[in-house]
């Protein structure tokens, strides 16, 4: 049985192997893509969606753009590690694949509302505007989805801040409705997205398949691994989103374990803080989970097969 998601992204580099790794995968059937600001504007990471869709062939799937702001605040970008494009590095192609004319949120809505109950899966690698205006304008998609797989948050690590991660900290309102709907919910988060650092035998592997999106994705790699150099120190880049779609693919590529979650709204120093409380075990009527440990070798073997599965 494959498993339908919605993949909703601002790309990024990682978010264009998160949809490379959807696409290629024959357990993923990807039954929308929706894009929300963050990595950079709206309008770049929509023409960013557009250009990966066309480098691995996708068709016949909904592309649509969602929210270009945060619920109540300022934006803000990740120029220092994506560049002004958003998806610095390698040549994008000029678009052939049209965009959806309906706005992100009304795909999401329509896709849930349209499908069977615990049908769609939700998988968002951005901000999560789009998903909490879905859910304000039309609660009863709470009840249908099968679950919520997000990148974003972290339970001991922020990078936007010293507690705070990107995705979580530039709308976290937006979290906040998202991580408090009684559907079941599971952070990748940086804690585990650190794992996963695109190393020399992840490029070697990747670098022998004879492919344009396998160039592509050397070429993405290589600009994200200076950008992440010079930003934050690392020796390898961590490729956070993949992550969420691999759990979906493959359960047994990471543990995850049930643990209250909430975000920060009021904090001097903690605003976006996606706050964890290990102190007791978890009831059942806990509905989040966070994951904690990746099987690297598994992980990235994913990303390989998926990429030579792409023509």
């Amino acid at each position: 049985m494959t498993r339908k998601i919605i993949l909703d992204c601002d790309p990024g580099h990682d978010d264009a192997i998160a949809i490379l790794l959807a696409h290629g995968n024959p357990e993923i059937e990807l039954a929308a893509i929706t894009t929300v600001h963050g990595n950079q504007t709206i309008e770049k990471v929509t023409r960013n969606a557009l250009a990966v869709a066309t480098v691995a062939g996708i068709t016949g799937v909904p592309i649509a753009a969602g929210a270009n702001r945060p619920l109540v605040r300022e934006s803000e970008v990740a120029e220092s590690i994506h560049g002004d494009s958003g998806m610095d590095g390698p040549t994008l192609p000029d678009p052939t694949v049209e965009l959806d004319p309906r706005h992100a949120v009304d795909v999401i809505i329509d896709t849930i509302m349209q499908s069977e109950p615990g049908e769609i899966t939700l998988v968002p690698t951005g901000a999560l505007t789009n998903i909490a205006l879905a859910v304000r304008k039309e609660p009863a998609i709470v009840s249908r989805v099968r679950e919520v797989v997000l990148m974003g948050g972290g339970y001991h690590v922020g990078n936007w801040s010293s507690t705070a991660e990107f995705n979580i900290v530039i709308d976290p309102e937006a979290a906040h409705i998202v991580f408090n709907e009684p559907w079941k919910l599971t952070m990748v988060g940086l804690d585990l997205t650190h794992q996963a650092l695109a190393t020399p035998d992840v490029v070697k592997a990747i670098s022998e398949i004879d492919s344009v999106p396998a160039k592509f994705v050397l070429d993405l790699l290589e600009f994200f691994t200076e950008s992440y150099r010079k930003a934050q120190g690392f020796e390898f880049p961590p490729v956070h989103d993949p992550c969420a779609v691999a759990l979906v693919i493959d359960p047994s590529v990471m543990k995850v374990v049930r643990v209250p979650l909430d975000i920060e709204l009021t904090g001097t120093l903690t605003l976006g803080m996606t706050v964890a409380d290990f102190r007791f075990p978890a009831g059942e009527d806990c509905t989040t989970h966070a994951a904690t440990d990746l099987d690297h070798p598994k992980f990235w073997g994913l990303v390989v097969d998926a990429l030579k599965r792409i023509p």
